[in-house]
């Protein structure tokens, strides 16, 4: 078997019992790693009725296929769960060295039953694992944890923690990889699951490396594509995707007060990744295998920890907590992800139901708490004090921790015009409205609000080719209908391919296609596989997760907007006059996956794609 170990840790938590399973190569084949297999562990050997914080809903964190080999970019984990903020399909990808060094050690992934009696963390080091108490670490933030961790194991070791959010089981609490270099898990409250079972962290160390195939072969693909990143990656080198802020403004892609304006030119600017270059870069970051290191460390120089260095805020966190709330100071913006890492909660979750926090004081219905913090637009102070209220549920926090649906279920009324998230997770910043295949993506992402699911507004935007995945670039426009159920569909088995695999989807921007992702598979396994049969596995487990969501109840009925992106007029900016139709998009994404009207997959298309097992889920379809 090669470029995996074949095997996975089982720890039941209850009694304290770890043991290997061995996963055969057709199952790799089948289902691929990451997402893919850790979508077949929950659908088939789960509950999926279980209360996602109970003790029978499992953890699965699980390395992608290629994760760990010296394939370009191949540093990704999936962590797996029935999500606590969504009640259905929980997924989040991260980044950093912890999934390699998981590989290295002897296992290609960690599933983490029932829950313990008291707080422990997981030390896996060269083929063994054991539990050790972490009583004395609990209530530590996650760099603190991190740091303790390594001196009781090894100080080259990768620690996954949580902070205070998971342990008080927030619903937006996210699960922190790498310490100060701060890699997240961050979407669907995959921190509240590990704190629900006790479980502070996960230490992992290793020397082994996975067999390769085609070493040779794999050399040549790897500067081919090292080639393309220096050539058309180096934005990201240079400035990470916060250099995206002007551009993604100036398209009319960025959410600006909660959704509801259309432009912010000189600010965008203020905040960009720029602008972070100029006055607080200390330097780069890469993750494994990487050679276009778009991470940034930068200097803090505002907030409770000022004059210490920390990961610089990403695009979706510029856009959080700089255009959604209307700050425009990049230094309350670096404190403000600062402190969403130390504590672990999700930057685009948290931003957004601040700002719609923000947005129930202007429209004279404040939270009880806000006045008292001058939670308001522009006003990053406040920001500031809020984040550690979120993670300790304390005052107005326990409003804010459960995220902006169930906020707005809280209050009722017109609170739900406020609340701007698909299927419960809040829809991360890329407007519909500005690439109207989006609409298709946020509508049907399996774990709701995603852009990862899509990246469409990549295709759209004309930063990864059109062609390489078959559709002609000249009938691609922004806005508008046509093709737009193509695209999504086309593209989300594809990003489903990226996590099964364990590749970073930043990859595309130096135009990596399928047929350098089926290129490196091969030299990597010693497959034989095409680009068309490794799309058609990407659909295969697209499939497999909307079917996990068919048995929960999701259907069409769920694949909607809120209503702020579907009805309100942008006004200015390039996509003033945009909205999408998503009754037309919908319908001819359906059609071509080969769904009924209603969204649910077909007993055909199911055998199809090999998930006929599946079948028998399926509700009762009128004869």
């Amino acid at each position: 078997m090669y470029g995996m170990n074949g095997r996975l840790l089982a720890v039941d938590l209850a009694t304290a019992q770890i043991s290997t399973r061995e996963v055969p190569e057709t199952t790799w084949r089948e289902y691929l790693g990451g997402s893919g297999l850790g979508a077949k562990l929950l659908y088939s050997e789960f509950d999926w009725r279980a209360d996602p914080l109970s003790p029978q809903n499992p953890l699965i964190l699980i390395t992608g296929l290629l994760t760990g080999t010296p394939v370009l970019a191949s540093c990704k984990v999936s962590v797996c769960a029935k999500s606590p903020l969504t009640g259905i399909w929980g997924e989040s990808t991260v980044g950093g060295f912890w999934g390699q060094q998981l590989k290295a050690a002897g296992y290609d992934g960690i599933i983490l039953q029932g829950k313990a009696p008291e707080p422990v963390y997981l030390w896996v080091c060269d083929g063994k694992a054991e539990l050790r108490p972490a009583k004395g670490i609990w209530g530590k933030q996650t760099y603190d944890t991190a740091e303790l961790i390594k001196r009781e194991t090894d100080e080259k070791a990768e620690v996954a923690c949580i902070g205070p959010a998971g342990e008080n089981l927030v619903e937006i609490a996210s699960i922190m990889f790498g310490g100060h270099d701060s890699r997240a898990a961050g979407r669907c409250g995959m921190g509240a699951v590990m704190g629900s079972k006790n479980v502070k962290a996960i230490a992992v160390r290793g020397h082994s490396r996975p067999p390769i195939a085609k070493p040779d072969a794999l050399t040549e693909r790897n500067r081919a594509a090292a080639d393309l990143l220096k050539e058309f990656a180096k934005a990201l080198t240079d400035f990470g995707t916060a250099g995206g802020v002007p551009g993604v403004e100036a398209n009319g892609d960025l959410p600006i007060k909660n959704w509801t304006l259309g432009s912010w030119t000189e600010k965008a600017a203020r905040i960009s990744g720029q602008a972070q270059a100029k006055e607080i870069l200390v330097e780069h970051y890469a993750c494994w295998a990487c050679p276009i290191r778009c991470g940034k460390i930068v200097t803090l120089k505002t907030g409770p920890y000022m004059d210490t260095v920390a990961h610089g805020p990403e695009y979706e966190t510029c856009a959080g907590f700089g255009s959604m709330l209307l700050i425009d100071d990049m230094h309350y913006i670096a404190a403000a992800n600062d402190l969403c890492n130390r504590l672990g909660l999700d930057t685009i979750s948290t931003s957004s139901v601040i700002a719609m926090a923000m947005e129930l004081a202007e429209w004279g219905m404040p939270l009880q708490g806000s006045e008292e913090i001058g939670l308001s637009w522009g006003n990053g102070e406040s920001v500031l004090k809020v984040l550690p209220m979120i993670a300790q549920r304390e005052k107005i926090g326990e409003a804010l921790c459960h995220g902006t649906r169930k906020l707005a279920e809280s209050l009722g009324g017109v609170a739900r015009e406020f609340s701007v998230e698909c299927k419960g997770l809040e829809v991360a910043y890329h407007d519909p409205r500005a690439f109207t295949s989006m609409a298709a993506n946020y509508a049907t992402a399996n774990r709701g609000g995603c852009h990862l699911e899509g990246l469409t507004y990549f295709l759209e935007g004309g930063t990864f080719p059109a062609g390489l995945i078959g559709f002609d670039p000249a009938r691609i426009q922004p806005h508008g209908t046509e093709l737009k159920g193509a695209i999504a569909a086309k593209m989300q088995d594809f990003m489903d391919v990226f996590n099964a695999l364990g590749l970073c989807k930043f990859l595309m921007r130096g135009r990596i296609g399928p047929e350098f992702l089926t290129d490196w598979t091969n030299c990597v396994t010693g497959w034989e596989l095409t680009p068309d049969e490794l799309l058609k596995l990407g659909e295969k487990l697209h499939n497999l997760k909307r079917m996990y969501n068919v048995r929960l109840g999701i259907s069409r009925k769920d694949d909607t907007l809120p209503p702020r992106l579907l009805t309100h007029d942008r006004k200015t900016g390039r996509a003033a006059g945009s909205l999408p139709h998503l009754g037309r998009i919908l319908a001819d994404y359906y059609e071509v996956r080969g769904w009924t009207p209603e969204g649910i997959p077909t007993p055909a298309r199911l055998e199809g794609l090999g998930l006929e097992w599946l079948v028998e889920d399926l509700p009762s379809v009128p004869a």
